[in-house]
């Protein structure tokens, strides 16, 4: 089959206090849930009735069994999701201090299993067909996932959709002069690059919305979507030019905002939405997930981010 959305990269456990507003050090119970970035983006394609798949891998062991468990539950084919003997699933801890300060705590070591994605395994069919391909900055940080990435990147010419989440972490990268090198190698190959201020001053070497754009433009990004943060979104494609302002919730936990930013971003470019209307939806799906306490597991339906921005209009 081919898929509406194909996403690429990290996956892992994410384990969340169960009382907000206290440390770690002090936390007495916490839940499991399905976590990742890219492995998020597709559950939230999911929702909205997309046909989704990740490529990435797991541990050998029960941590790695629960996440094909959970893909599964949310309707992610899992097909591509292969373990990796000798490493085990990652784990990602979070501190939950609202409204936005959420301390993120990764345990990928000795090396992550989604990291050892290699070019030998890819069902290049399987990507050159997806509707929507997307990729993570972090998925470049390391070998023989980078050449993975950009073997995908390069498989699907300009059929598609495809882009780019910026996603730069700094704990996964030995400098930022070495992420825009290997950032500058991607955007060669995508249509679509998203990501907030900081993450596009590591693409392009600035942070202001509008050199963004332009910077953008000049490497032949036809839709950059740059959030802002308490500015709201600017998206450029082509001539034209959007700014959304967000949408006001009581946060719970921010984490998984701009995964569910990403999940519509893929439903909306699916459905052909004028530029406004995807950004306003994203920025909807994204308010209604940080509005909870998880990520994979708290991504809206459409009709829960719609009835959201219809009360944002009748505001």
């Amino acid at each position: 089959m081919s898929f509406d959305v194909i996403t690429m990269g990290r996956i892992g456990v994410d384990v969340y206090p169960l009382q907000t507003g206290v440390s770690l050090r002090e936390v007495e119970s916490f839940g499991k849930f399905l976590g990742g970035s890219p492995t998020n983006v597709a559950v939230a394609a999911a929702r909205y009735g997309r046909s989704a798949a990740i490529i990435t891998r797991t541990g050998a062991d029960p941590f790695g069994e629960f996440l094909h468990d959970a893909l599964r539950r949310f309707g992610v084919d899992d097909r591509f999701v292969t373990p990796v003997p000798g490493l085990p699933t990652p784990v990602a801890f979070c501190e939950i201090f609202p409204p936005d300060h959420f301390p993120l705590y990764f345990y990928r070591e000795p090396k992550a299993p989604d990291l050892e994605i290699g070019e030998h395994e890819l069902d290049l069919g399987a990507i050159r067909d997806a509707a929507v391909l997307w990729v993570t900055v972090t998925g470049l940080s390391q070998e023989p996932s980078r050449s993975a990435t950009l073997a995908a990147l390069a498989a699907r010419g300009q059929r598609g959709i495809t882009i780019l989440d910026l996603d730069y972490r700094p704990m996964f990268w030995r400098s930022r002069e070495e992420a825009r090198e290997q950032v500058a190698r991607a955007l060669g190959h995508v249509d679509v690059a998203a990501g907030n201020l900081d993450e596009w001053e590591t693409a392009v070497g600035t942070r202001e919305p509008r050199e963004v754009i332009a910077a953008a433009r000049e490497r032949g990004i036809r839709l950059a979507v740059v959030k802002q943060g308490p500015r709201g979104v600017l998206a450029a494609r082509g001539a034209e030019v959007v700014e959304v302002p967000p949408v006001p919730v009581e946060v719970v936990n921010g984490l998984g905002a701009g995964d569910a930013f990403g999940g519509a971003l893929c439903h909306g470019l699916l459905a052909g939405w004028e530029l406004e209307r995807v950004m306003r939806f994203c920025n909807a799906a994204g308010a209604l997930v940080a509005s909870r306490l998880a990520c994979a597991d708290a991504m809206p339906d459409e009709s829960e981010v719609l009835a959201l921005m219809e009360g944002e209009v009748r505001a």
